[in-house]
């Protein structure tokens, strides 16, 4: 076979090996949920402070390592909803989206005062990992031309979260500390394009946060996080990663406690 077949075999191969990617992906983020190995992963809808939840994705979830230090400097348990592999809306084949485990704190303990959450990475990671439908990657020479889609894409998130920061505040909850996205590395899945997309999506997570009725205050973890920080995978936070993410959030939540 000459090299320009092989090319040729390769680029039709790409499609499945993403499409494989994105299984491996949500395998290795909901799958400790299927098990249950992991008890830092499992839902806490009863705790010490049943009037603080935890909401989000896996960046909090797939090792709960986040809430296990804030719990400790609080010296209090607080309930735990973080999915992962949750999207922001939509995605229930994978995983809770965040507006649903919203949803399911409410119906358990209705008196909520306190939100620490997370959400959007996903409706913008996972399509990116299979075909990369909103061209959300860019290249190095790339710089400052992330397409018309993937910033479409980030403003529907954006409008998504302010709604459902709206409606915790209809709802009573005072306070909401939200946790924005870092840079991913080039891991597993090959994410080190994604600087583009993080660098428009999580100011516009913090515009989000910024504009809404209910008080909220937005941690940027982008200058905090770095490769080593990062697993294998290029996506989730070491135990490094969550003991600085955890004392980023620390000081914006202790007040508030």
């Amino acid at each position: 076979m000459n090299n320009r077949a092989l090319c040729k075999r390769e680029r039709r191969a790409n499609p499945l090996l993403r499409i494989m990617g994105v299984a491996l992906l949500t395998l290795a983020m909901t799958g400790c949920d299927a098990i249950g190995s992991l008890a830092s992963n499992s839902r806490v809808s009863d705790a010490d402070r049943n009037e603080v939840i935890t909401i989000g994705d896996s960046i909090f979830a797939l090792s709960g390592e986040i809430q296990d230090n804030l719990e400790n400097e609080a010296g209090e348990t607080f309930r735990r909803y973080t999915r992962s592999g949750a999207s922001m809306t939509g995605g229930e084949v994978i995983a809770e989206p965040v507006v649903d485990q919203y949803a399911r704190a409410r119906n358990d303990h209705s008196d909520i005062d306190i939100v620490v959450m997370d959400g959007g990475g996903n409706d913008i990671l996972i399509p990116a990992i299979a075909l990369d439908p909103y061209r959300c990657k860019t290249r190095w020479y790339q710089f400052g031309r992330l397409s018309s889609k993937c910033k479409d894409l980030i403003d529907d998130i954006y409008v998504e979260v302010v709604n459902l920061l709206n409606e915790m505040a209809a709802d009573g909850v005072e306070n909401v500390v939200y946790l924005g996205y870092y840079y991913t590395k080039n891991g597993l899945l090959r994410l080190e394009n994604m600087r583009e997309a993080i660098d428009y999506g999580t100011p516009r997570l913090g515009q989000a946060c910024e504009n809404a009725v209910v008080n909220c205050t937005f941690v940027d973890p982008r200058q905090t996080i770095v490769n080593s920080d990062i697993i294998f995978d290029g996506i989730h936070p070491s135990s490094s990663g969550s003991e600085k993410l955890a004392d980023l959030i620390w000081p914006r939540l202790q007040p508030l406690l």
